[in-house]
């Protein structure tokens, strides 16, 4: 039976009263679905706004969560679409094998990882999760479940990668693993003094699998885009000392911290923010390390309900990807705009992409893409989007996946198959029977 519940997006902004329907076997999706006039999915709630919440009926897709087949020769899995990424972590890293893509979070559904294609830090090498997804089923809500993959009903699977959830519900899903030797990461640690050396670091590390930058958004002058870029590839067991070789594939044991309370709002200050952007930087020793896979790609994970560090009023998660040719000019001016603002994040993200993915709505696009928090106040509403004009100037634009607020016709500019993504909709009669708070404030 159905209940009624307050829900959000992990950045707790915006928070709607939710008729939820949580089915425990595909059967029951399928009859919860047929009756329902408007519904969308909901995985774990890891997506930042408001893309998983729909107040007449969201699903919450996590009892769905069934291990269906693994091929321990090929790594091909088989999995219902509310499996978390964090029980395969837990489950197949031990036998020698990892997700080929993952994002900065392991708390997130399968399903969830193909309706925001998600990427990672390996996009330039790797692309996003959607080029390693073989097929999934795809429930219609109108009695039909059709098989997508890039050789059948390849317009729906182009919809669905990256479709925000908009274009059915994930029932099945099969991807390709990744064989690893160990549960390790070989780590170096650079630091450059600005947004120039960053970037051309960048370049010159394109060959290495995986990197990433913390960067201060609160500097400024000569200073501006100092970073911390973290480059890593998966260590073999000849990267081990002779302690970790006995157990080359089991993961350390951590017990996550929690943060108890909501930070008031003092806590936040620029001056604060500057004070623990100059200190990390600091902090960051230069050289080589192997260490374990969690404290590279999931370094937030280690603290529960990080969120709240926000406040109660919630934050608001700004993700743009500017082209390579305008990234230097597009991201100085971002910069700059942050700083002078002096609404910086603790914790801003820079990463090198790829070539852009091949679904309608996927967010990647080759260049580099900036990720950052801010409080969801009225003046970091009108900072972001000064953000948004300057993305839009330089031929970029915004992840949906993070969003809670652009308006529809900045997302517009940037999604240059945004009409073929709705006649699709229209055409499976799907424009009627699935939508969300996103879809209605951008019209999609």
């Amino acid at each position: 039976m159905p209940y009624r519940a307050p829900l959000a997006g992990w950045g707790r902004y915006p928070v709607r009263e939710c008729t939820v329907w949580q089915p425990i076997t595909t059967q029951a999706l399928h009859e919860t679905l047929m009756p329902l006039p408007s519904v969308i999915a909901r995985g774990n709630g890891r997506s930042y706004g408001d893309a998983s919440m729909n107040v007449d009926a969201t699903i919450d897709m996590r009892r769905l969560d069934r291990l269906i087949t693994f091929d321990e020769a090929t790594g091909v899995l088989v999995c219902e679409a509310g499996v978390l990424l964090s029980d395969l972590v837990a489950s197949l890293v031990p036998r020698g094998w990892f997700p080929p893509v993952t994002p900065g979070t392991r708390m997130v559904t399968i399903g969830g990882m193909i309706a925001s294609d998600v990427h990672g830090k390996n996009h330039h090498a790797a692309g996003s999760f959607c080029d390693h997804v073989d097929w999934f089923d795809l429930d219609l809500g109108d009695g039909r479940v059709m098989r997508c993959s890039p050789s059948e009903n390849a317009d729906l699977f182009a919809a669905t990668c990256g479709g925000m959830g908009l274009t059915g519900i994930i029932v099945r899903v099969s991807f390709r693993m990744l064989k690893i030797e160990t549960a390790f990461v070989r780590q170096r640690t650079i630091r450059v003094p600005d947004l120039d050396e960053a970037l051309a670091l960048f370049e010159q590390s394109h060959g290495s699998t995986y990197s990433v930058a913390w960067i201060d958004c609160m500097a400024t002058g000569k200073s501006l885009g100092r970073s911390a870029i973290l480059l890593g590839e998966h260590a073999k067991l000849t990267d081990l000392d002779p302690a970790r070789l006995a157990a080359p594939l089991v993961r350390r044991s951590r017990k996550p911290k929690t943060i108890p309370i909501d930070f008031p709002n003092f806590a936040l200050s620029g001056f604060n923010v500057r004070m623990f952007n100059h200190l990390y930087y600091a902090m960051q020793r230069p050289g080589d390390a192997v260490v374990d896979v969690d404290p590279y790609f999931y370094p937030l994970d280690a603290i529960f309900e990080w969120n709240r560090i926000y406040g109660r009023q919630g934050f608001l998660q700004y993700q743009s990807v500017l082209p390579l040719a305008e990234s230097a000019k597009g991201m100085r001016r971002l910069l700059e705009a942050i700083s002078a603002a002096g609404a910086g994040s603790f914790l801003a993200v820079l990463k090198r992409m790829g070539p852009g993915s091949f679904g309608m709505l996927s967010f990647p696009m080759e260049g580099y893409t900036l990720a950052l928090d801010f409080p969801a106040t009225s003046d970091n509403f009108a900072l972001l989007e000064r953000l948004d004009a300057i993305t839009a100037d330089h031929g970029g634009r915004v992840y949906l996946t993070k969003d809670a607020r652009v308006s529809p016709e900045r997302f517009a500019a940037g999604y240059p198959r945004l009409d073929e993504f709705r006649n699709l909709r229209a055409q499976y009669g799907l424009d009627r029977r699935f939508s969300s708070l996103l879809s209605q404030r951008l019209g999609l």
